[in-house]
């Protein structure tokens, strides 16, 4: 998978991130997750630029996940019941994602990427529950750009070492979604504290 990756970001640089997420969000099996790391070690090595790797990957990610979207909308259920199995979305995993979605709603699209086999599917159940797509825009391209930035610095920072993310994201991803959970919610408080003095001045 390294030297399949090594090729895309060789060839295709920027434009590879992009189209590799697109499909990896859409349903192809891309190891979206080692994708970014791989990336973020290669910021880390000098070959590609850190700010434009973020940048390209939340483009990559926000047009697949815009893409699930519209042909969750357009075809529904039937259409990821069909061809689900053909790119491993089992039925399971279809049944959790809408059980999940009717719970947590906005929070699954905005911390979904960060969860095996759900990231694939928040859109098309957003979709399928008729969610405004205003509102989709707001949570899925937020959780877009705290997860590219999250994996792609992840690899940065680990170096040499970013083979061991696997290791590390089974380990320890509870304890990330929260932290990210926390500081989200922290800085959502801190901008409505903000408004509201500036209101108060005005």
């Amino acid at each position: 998978m390294e030297n399949q990756i090594t090729y895309l970001l060789e060839h295709y640089g920027y434009f590879g991130i992009i189209f590799a997420l697109i499909g990896g969000i859409v349903g192809l099996p891309i190891p979206d997750e080692v994708l970014l790391t791989y990336i973020g070690y290669n910021v880390f090595q000098g070959e590609l630029s850190y700010l434009i790797s973020i940048v390209s990957a939340f483009v990559g990610a926000t047009v697949g996940i815009s893409l699930s979207y519209f042909i969750g909308y357009k075809f529904g259920l039937p259409l990821l019941e069909k061809f689900g199995p053909k790119i491993h979305i089992t039925e399971q995993k279809i049944n959790r994602t809408k059980n999940l979605f009717k719970k947590f709603g906005p929070y699954l699209l905005l911390f979904g990427y960060f969860i095996p086999g759900v990231r694939h599917l928040t859109a098309y159940m957003a979709a399928v529950n008729r969610f405004s797509f205003r509102k989709f825009i707001i949570y899925a391209y937020a959780g877009a750009l705290i997860w590219s930035f999250t994996f792609i610095t992840l690899g940065r920072i680990l170096g040499e070492n970013w083979t061991n993310v696997e290791l590390y994201i089974s380990t320890y991803r509870i304890y990330l979604i929260t932290s990210i959970l926390v500081l989200t919610i922290f800085f959502y408080l801190l901008w409505k504290r903000r408004n509201r003095l500036r209101r108060g001045i005005s």
